[in-house]
């Protein structure tokens, strides 16, 4: 990311060393927010993990669906550790200092993480749709060359996006050095600019969470639609709520997406909210999702939950528990 920063050095008076926002935590609080906040991560890290082990290790799981699912906790594990680490550390030792070239990275890989979520849900979308409207199909379709295809057109175009946006901060001269947020990101860059002036980066903003907006939920929509008229039209129950149940965990995902993002967004106009209040609803973005995700992938997606109960089998010392457990979650 070194030519991001190429042109924000032109400014002598420019420090590299800048000053972060930080929590207003009472003392005494400190040691308990810093534990949760330890433990959710860590509980993020070990479910995020277990998903990506599982989807590497067990070839009941080496199907299209999962090659595209595997983008997902990669994500989430991109997100938190972007975000949170950085944060406790801040918050423990009671410091707000941070280097500007990590706070370019680090912004950097936050809206990656943002901007990702939704191209990857459509990607996921597309492939139930083929699987359940057309499954005769199916394998001629998503053949591995198209399944690569897929996962680097969702990974391409989030890349390239967010690269174009923080290539706009490189014409901007800086001359500031407060981080407004306990986090860096496009905004508190953009502040630290000795202009007022942030028309096109605004406009571009608005441009890229507008397309990726609206391109993932034209794409979930026409799929999902089609899959409820295609389960519509199916004679067979058990046929229905099988092909339902493969777009629960996707659609779940999907509406807790939008509605923690949505919370997050609509918490900086309010005036009665205090600042942490803010931050804290911010954060939410890079600490919700990434622990919910993996919660809802475990349980709604029957290959993830066998699989995660053979691999649970093989490594107890009571067989016979655990067979029934095996047989519990086929049902």
């Amino acid at each position: 990311l070194g030519f991001l920063m190429a042109g924000n050095l032109s400014n002598p008076t420019f420090t590299l060393n800048l000053k972060i926002a930080k929590f207003d935590i009472h003392p005494k609080a400190i040691y308990p927010v810093f534990l949760a906040g330890v433990l959710i991560y860590v509980f993020s890290v070990l479910c995020n993990g277990a998903i990506l082990g599982l989807i590497i290790t067990q070839r009941r799981l080496h199907k299209s669906m999962f090659y595209i699912l595997f983008s997902l906790p990669l994500t989430d594990l991109i997100g938190i550790t972007s975000a949170l680490p950085r944060v406790l550390v801040d918050i423990l030792t009671e410091t707000n200092d941070v280097y500007y070239p990590t706070c370019v990275l680090q912004a950097f890989l936050l809206h990656l993480y943002g901007g990702s979520i939704p191209f990857l849900l459509a990607a996921m979308s597309v492939d139930r749709y083929i699987a359940i409207c057309n499954p005769l199909r199916y394998n001629s379709i998503m053949t591995p060359c198209k399944i690569c295809g897929i996962i680097m057109l969702a990974w391409g175009l989030d890349i390239a996006l967010i690269l174009v946006l923080f290539s706009l901060h490189s014409r901007m001269e800086k001359c500031k050095s407060f981080i407004t947020n306990v986090y860096c990101d496009n905004p508190s860059l953009l502040l630290l600019s000795c202009e007022r002036d942030f028309t096109v980066n605004n406009i571009y903003g608005l441009f890229i969470t507008a397309f990726m907006q609206l391109s993932s939920i034209s794409v979930q929509l026409y799929s999902y639609t089609q899959i409820l008229i295609t389960c519509i039209k199916q004679t067979h129950a058990d046929s229905k709520v099988k092909a339902l149940n493969t777009c629960i965990a996707q659609i779940a995902t999907f509406f807790l997406f939008e509605i923690v993002t949505t919370v997050a967004i609509s918490s900086y106009p309010i005036p009665s909210l205090s600042s942490s209040a803010q931050r804290i609803c911010a954060l939410m973005i890079y600490t919700v999702l990434p622990t919910v995700n993996p919660v809802i992938y475990g349980m709604k997606t029957k290959d993830i939950r066998i699989a995660f109960f053979l691999v649970w089998k093989r490594h107890k010392v009571s067989p016979g528990k655990n067979t029934s457990a095996v047989k519990n979650s086929r049902k």
